[in-house]
């Protein structure tokens, strides 16, 4: 069977083998004709990602004006937003509850011997201090203040998504409040500019495995698969916890609420588990989860453009949980114990920051730096999760989009669509 005839997840899963694969033999200094293959990889990946960014803010913005619009009357706006924004918090405190469980079970930081000889506290130190700032509770409350924009075209320029979200909101919301002969162009304007968007999204995902290779090729090739040493329990603790919010939490979620078998939306999401995975970016996945979520798995345009953009930005279940194991593991690693009034501190500043944590790699790390400061913990302890940051980013990163995903279809079968994730009928042969 020809390659380019597989289903584009297969494709992709192919070029993540054949990516670790390449990255551990050609390495860092490896190339031909004077070129490295670590600069190709780099510079093919980033085209990709490139790619994926250039769409996001024309497609968040029709979206949501084009899904907010077609609601209707308020009635219908504040339902599916309160079912929105109740599963979202729902699933947030559920991952954190997990991680922190299981933080509290396995206690991957607790060593044996001096906690500074074993991590290493002041190696990078001062870099860090200089890289995260100054950071303290206080930066909460910017995450509220992102969310009404000075300026919006200074928003959409900058990627301050939650900004430019509100912003969508509201102007789909009159949009459908005016008149029928005034509203009637804006609307054919903004559906159109939500149909192109999504036929580039297609032409972009032509090459979603030729992006892939190049962004895990790269990583592989610059952090190998070096034995993690002392932080190898707080990955399995990650991804154990991960793991159950995926395999567990979620598919319950999926089949008590929404009434689906949750087989079928695992396959239906393949395609962008795989990108999340490889990407580490919910918002640079925010095209395919749309394709996903509608093509496969049979969510209306109505639920999913309202419900996939606002839970790329907001509904950060894998970094939640990320962000509480994270703190419990340094201040483990420091030889504290903290107290259940503390760790309620973590948790509840883990679920606001998560919130307005960006869709970017490595954002969860400022959300980190201010937990710590919170809860009196020195900044240097990031430097102790740095080292597998990237892979586990991967990780939660695909758990975000899967949350989102299974938001979706949740809400839209409470909205009353009977199809989704059903099976087609088959047709079977007359008799003869």
């Amino acid at each position: 069977m020809s390659l380019l005839k597989l289903k584009l997840h297969w494709q992709i899963l192919i070029a993540l083998v054949l990516a670790v694969l390449v990255g551990l033999i050609v390495g860092r200094e490896a190339g031909l004709f004077g070129v490295s293959f670590y600069a190709l990889f780099d510079f093919v990946g980033q085209l990709f990602l490139n790619a994926l960014k250039m769409l996001i803010v024309p497609l968040i913005v029709s979206s949501i004006i084009v899904g907010v619009s077609g609601l209707g009357g308020s009635e219908h706006l504040g339902r599916l937003g309160g079912k929105t924004l109740g599963y979202y918090a729902m699933t947030s405190l559920l991952a954190i509850l997990v991680g922190l469980t299981l933080a509290n079970l396995i206690q991957p930081g607790v060593v044996e011997g001096d906690p500074s000889e074993v991590f290493g506290f002041s190696a990078e130190a001062a870099a860090l201090q200089e890289r995260i700032g100054s950071r303290d509770a206080g930066d909460v409350v910017e995450v509220f203040l992102r969310m009404i924009p000075t300026n919006v075209i200074e928003a959409a320029a900058d990627g301050q998504m939650l900004g430019l979200i509100f912003f969508s909101l509201l102007y789909g919301f009159f949009l459908a409040r005016l008149a029928e002969d005034r509203g009637r162009v804006q609307r054919r304007f903004f559906e159109g500019l939500f149909e192109i968007m999504m036929h580039i999204t297609d032409l972009i995902m032509r090459f979603a495995p030729i992006g892939v290779f190049a962004l895990v090729a790269r990583t592989v090739a610059d952090t190998g698969l070096e034995a993690f040493g002392p932080l190898a329990l707080f990955f399995l603790t990650v991804t154990l916890a991960l793991a159950t919010h995926f395999l567990v939490v979620l598919p319950l979620l999926l089949y008590f609420l929404g009434g689906v078998d949750p087989r079928r939306h695992y396959a239906a999401m393949g395609a962008a588990l795989v990108t999340a995975f490889s990407t580490a970016s919910s918002s640079a996945t925010l095209p395919i989860t749309l394709e996903c979520v509608e093509k496969n798995a049979g969510v209306s345009n109505r639920t999913s453009s309202f419900v996939l953009p606002l839970g790329a930005t907001i509904n950060m279940d894998g970094t939640a949980l990320y962000e509480c194991v994270a703190v419990l593991f340094i201040a483990q690693a420091y030889g504290l114990e903290l107290t259940l009034g503390t760790q309620f501190l973590v948790v509840s500043l883990a679920l606001l920051t998560s919130i307005g944590v960006a869709g970017i790699p490595a954002a969860s790390l400022v959300a980190i730096a201010v937990i710590l400061s919170a809860v009196g913990l020195p900044l240097e302890g990031i430097g102790l999760i740095l080292a597998v940051d990237r892979l586990l980013d991967m990780m939660r990163t695909a758990v975000n989009v899967f949350s989102d995903s299974c938001g979706a279809v949740i809400i839209a079968r409470s909205e009353g669509e009977h199809d989704v994730l059903k099976p087609r009928p088959t047709v079977s042969a007359p008799s003869v």
